[in-house]
């Protein structure tokens, strides 16, 4: 035995928790997580969920489905409750957290936005998350599962500059802030609502200001 390495055995390991690489029989990176969950504290574990989805090698299905089929285990639990932490939008649909952003909205005092209506920036169609006609002001509830792709990073950008360049200020939150920290995320708002509308002198929104009703 190497110095440095406990073996131990487990019978619970199935086909779907191991995998070959370069040709070596090893658990799979979920797996290894859940296995690590059991001896790790939190802020290791943390760090290693991280490590993986910087790697791109965390399959979220995979995890979702280990987790399920692991309950009673040692460390499930601590697992599922960072997964949750960092991938709210797990246990919300979008319309949720919408419905959470306006109840956020209501209790802090702060005006009620229109979400989801149909702007054209540029001449193309975008529907904002949010929008504060008269403070000229946009802001995006970004999540993993929609906006953490190569394709998503480059159309937000695009479409945020389109949104800039017709007058609007373009800001964003996360779901987790929405869920975690209203109160905080509130504020903020409330800060970028007093400040000016600084549109370039002589300058109306025309085009952008074309509104059609969802669905119309």
């Amino acid at each position: 035995m190497h110095n440095g390495i406990n073996a131990h055995r487990d019978g619970s390991l199935s086909s779907a928790d191991w995998t070959l690489l370069h040709g070596i029989p090893c658990t799979t990176v979920a797996r290894t997580l859940l296995d690590f969950a059991a001896v790790a504290p939190v802020w290791e574990l943390r760090k290693a969920i991280s490590e993986a989805e910087v790697l791109r090698i965390l399959d979220h299905s995979e995890m979702r489905q280990l987790i399920k089929r692991s309950r009673g285990r040692r460390g499930v639990a601590r697992l599922r409750m960072l997964m949750d932490e960092i991938h709210p939008q797990a246990k919300r649909t979008r319309s949720e957290m919408e419905i959470l952003f306006l109840q956020m909205c209501d209790r802090a005092g702060l005006p009620q936005p229109e979400v989801n209506v149909t702007l054209y920036p540029g001449g193309r169609r975008t529907m904002p998350d949010f929008l504060w006609r008269d403070a000229g002001l946009i802001l995006e509830a970004d999540s993993r599962r929609y906006h953490d792709t190569d394709s998503a990073f480059q159309s937000d950008r695009e479409r945020e500059q389109r949104l800039q360049l017709a007058g609007w200020r373009v800001s964003r939150c996360t779901w987790e802030q929405i869920e975690r920290e209203p109160r905080r995320l509130a504020e903020t708002i409330r800060g970028l609502l007093v400040q000016p509308n600084q549109l370039p002198t002589g300058r109306k929104r025309t085009h952008i200001d074309r509104i059609r009703p969802v669905g119309s």
